[in-house]
């Protein structure tokens, strides 16, 4: 499979500040590739290198194994969609998506041409005598990307793209980037700090912390099996418990945590008997009232609140020490008995919680909740 870029061993710092810290990935042509990781992780600084706008302190930059080093951003086979957009307000929509073909100095008979065929290909056929102060949020952006991609870039990349759209627009743009990746075919490179956008839209996402990848993996086995405590609480949610372990066999162990349960589950990390622990469970992964408890880990909790959110529904609970959790509610089980104030037992599989060793972060962040 063809490599459209190929980062290798990348270090990026700023005085003593290291801002991207020996980082290594390539991304195969035609896929869509994200880098998801809270502010000022690197991941914009990372982009800038790809985009030619920084230069690396040290390792290398490729794009189709043609080394970028030392090549201005204008002659790289690059181009960069910013968050705010940077249409020109004074153009047609056809006028800016050729502002790129006319500084090449393309014929007019090929730019009309090719700002058509780009259009067509990203749902605006017919837009290009609109203004831009005509067009709607949505509109606006597929505009900024197809005046990047009637440039024929091999690589395409996104800076935070729909971080100015309001929630609902937002949610429409992700299956519309999604498939717009996949009609024209061009390789995405797209950052954000919104795991939603990144396991929704991506084919492969890499999580960033303090200028490293500590994941990099499918938006399934992310969210599935996360190797890290960072990855485990940045994607998606997890509710936390701080613990020590009793027993340990293998990647099985038992956790005793602080408030007293005893938890079993899964380790991605070798831990020892005695070890402090963080404990990590999905909210889904907890079954009210099941109905087979036999092999679960059992509790009861009280009902605080009832946060309803349509399907993504979940239940605010507390233990008896005060340690809150969230619990999902199924959409194929009716819980309207269920009211605030009312204790329920729940359970949860060994297979679903995930242990690691015991982080300072993690573990005041349980006993924040407790």
């Amino acid at each position: 499979m063809e490599i459209d870029l190929s980062v290798k061993k990348c270090v990026k710092s700023f005085g003593s500040f290291l801002a991207v810290d020996n980082v290594t990935f390539d991304v195969p042509q035609g896929s869509f590739f994200s880098i998801l990781g809270p502010s000022g992780c690197g991941k914009t600084t990372l982009l800038r290198m790809v985009a030619g706008f920084e230069e690396p302190t040290s390792g290398a930059i490729m794009i189709r194994g043609k080394d970028m080093r030392g090549v201005l951003p204008n002659r790289r086979p690059a181009n960069l969609v910013f968050q705010h957009l940077a249409l020109f307000p004074m153009m047609t929509v056809a006028e800016n998506i050729a502002f790129g073909l006319r500084r090449r100095k393309v014929a007019a008979p090929e730019i009309a041409r090719r700002t058509e065929d780009i259009l067509e290909r990203v749902g605006l056929p017919g837009y290009g005598v609109k203004r831009v102060d005509q067009l709607s949020g949505g509109q606006k952006q597929r505009v900024a990307i197809a005046r990047c991609l009637v440039l024929e870039p091999l690589v395409l990349l996104l800076d935070e793209p729909l971080g100015a759209l309001d929630l609902k627009l937002r949610e429409q743009m992700k299956v519309e980037l999604k498939k717009l990746q996949a009609k024209v075919g061009t390789t995405f490179v797209y950052i954000t700090h919104d795991q939603s956008e990144a396991l929704v839209m991506s084919d492969v996402v890499a999580v960033m912390n303090k200028g490293r990848f500590e994941q990099m993996g499918s938006p399934q086995e992310l969210y599935r099996a996360p190797q890290s405590p960072f990855v485990a609480r940045f994607v998606g949610e997890n509710n936390i418990w701080a613990g020590r372990v009793e027993k340990s066999s293998g990647d099985e162990v038992a956790i005793k945590t602080d408030e007293g349960f005893v938890f079993s589950a899964k380790s991605h990390s070798p831990l020892t008997i005695g070890d402090r622990a963080d404990l990590f469970l999905r909210p889904e992964a907890m079954r009210i009232e099941p109905r087979e408890p036999a092999g679960l880990n059992t509790f009861t909790v009280a009902v605080r609140a009832i946060l309803f959110d349509g399907a993504a529904s979940r239940l605010l609970t507390a233990t008896d020490s005060g340690h809150e959790l969230m619990v999902a509610l199924p959409q194929n089980r009716r819980f309207d008995h269920i009211v605030p104030g009312q204790t329920i037992a729940v359970g949860w599989h060994p297979e679903s919680g995930v242990c690691f060793p015991a982080t300072t972060s993690a573990a005041a962040a349980a006993a924040g909740e407790a």
